[in-house]
């Protein structure tokens, strides 16, 4: 078969070309030179029935993922679908089963039969499970089996962390918080015990056959991200994202389209400077990135701490923001959580492509403001990100109905609206 990116670079426009450049409301070829070039993918694997094409790369809406999945620890296969729903009905455009732990493919199957956003995964959690936990008897076999078998069931994207080279393990292991990344220390344990290279990396050429296969996009997983501000932009860190850069090459070469993850934890003054860097070293391939988390002591609060800086990362070049939810380094995110994860990541995005002068971006928030002055709360609760939130926050002052021109914030008298309505002669 031909993947996206030989077609685009064949000169073909493609179905999924044209769907997804009519979401974006450019001339579909804007979108086959991107993805001919490698500047964006089109995470669409032909086996995921029902699934809308979706663009990532900077010359588009910065897009949002969502992470779902079971813990050793809890939740089952009905709650995790019902994360599924919750994302998706709150505007999630890509979502990623982070599942460990048995019946892995049982959820996965459900996940793709309901899933109309690209599904992406991590074969190393499975992999790992094959071997009950016993990291001495992982093997470059049973990587490359469970890559195919996540191909085959129609898994759109998946995150490999090919890059951690044996050489970097020992960069990581000075850190205050070593690696936290779960696939990262998998295969980091798994050198140290072998004395070998990372199997992903050596057998990288058998693992683009079967994504080339299936027209799987790689995301090069960041098994060194920094999971502190003590531990960001250190040596580790760079290393790794060198040996990504090779790959992207390498992916591209192949047919496969790809991109790669970004730093989890960075200080906010330090987060343009990683997003140049990888865009220079991974030569403008799409930049998937976790927050970035700006500052430590705020569990609880990680979904905001974590979009200060995924704003900062998205008007700097990051294409798509994996959301962080109110249960970081807590809990296994609820449903409740993962929609406040979802909305806060789309205020991020909006923030960032109406900052980086996106076309369209702000006649959203002109749309909105217009609606404002007019006291139109029908209108500004159809428009509102989560209506129905709005709705359920606004409070008509001494019982006004929902046509009052003022709310219980200022009252009738104080309302500056009013006021300037008045003065422009729009209101008595």
């Amino acid at each position: 078969m031909t993947t996206q990116i030989e077609a685009a670079r064949a000169g073909r426009l493609t179905p999924a070309m044209r769907a997804a450049a009519e979401a974006e409301h450019v001339e579909p070829d804007v979108v086959r030179r991107e993805v001919a070039c490698g500047h964006a993918v089109l995470p669409l694997n032909p086996a995921h029935a029902d699934c809308g094409p979706t663009v990532v790369g900077s010359a588009f809406r910065t897009k949002i993922n969502a992470n779902l999945g079971r813990s050793t620890a809890g939740s089952s296969i009905p709650q995790e679908m019902e994360k599924l729903r919750t994302a998706i009905a709150a505007g999630a455009d890509f979502v990623m089963d982070l599942s460990v732990g048995p019946g892995l493919a049982e959820l996965r199957v459900e996940m793709l039969k309901a899933s109309g956003v690209p599904l992406g995964t991590v074969p190393i959690y499975e992999a790992f499970d094959r071997v009950e936990g016993n990291v001495t008897r992982l093997s470059e076999d049973i990587l490359l089996d469970v890559i195919e078998q996540h191909a085959r069931q129609g898994v759109d994207f998946m995150t490999l962390h090919a890059g951690l080279r044996a050489r970097h393990v020992g960069l990581a292991l000075r850190r205050t918080m070593g690696i936290v990344s779960r696939g990262g220390a998998i295969l980091a344990d798994w050198m140290r015990h072998e004395d070998r290279e990372n199997p992903l990396f050596e057998r990288w050429d058998d693992v683009l056959a079967i994504c080339r296969r299936h027209d799987v996009t790689v995301s090069l997983g960041d098994g060194l991200r920094p999971g502190c501000l003590a531990d960001a932009s250190d040596e580790a860190q760079f290393a790794e994202l060198d040996t990504l850069g090779e790959l992207v090459q390498r992916s591209r070469e192949s047919g496969v389209q790809v991109m790669v993850e970004g730093p989890g934890h960075i200080p906010l003054d330090q987060i343009p400077m990683n997003m140049e860097r990888e865009q220079r070293v991974c030569d403008g391939a799409p930049f998937y990135v976790l927050g970035p988390v700006v500052t430590d002591v705020a569990p609880g609060y990680d979904h905001i701490t974590s979009c200060i800086g995924a704003t900062t990362a998205a008007y700097h070049g990051a294409s798509l923001l994996c959301y962080v939810t109110p249960a970081e380094h807590l809990a296994l995110p609820t449903c409740e959580d993962v929609k406040t994860g979802v909305i806060a990541y789309r205020i991020a995005a909006h923030a960032a492509d109406v900052a980086r002068g996106l076309a369209g971006a702000r006649d959203w928030d002109d749309r909105m403001a217009q609606a404002r002055r007019d006291f139109d709360w029908a209108r500004q609760f159809d428009l509102a990100m989560d209506g129905e939130a709005a709705r359920a926050r606004h409070e008509p002052a001494g019982g006004a109905d929902g046509d009052s021109d003022y709310c219980s914030m200022c009252g009738r008298q104080f309302c500056a609206v009013r006021t300037s309505r008045r003065l422009a002669g729009d209101a008595p």
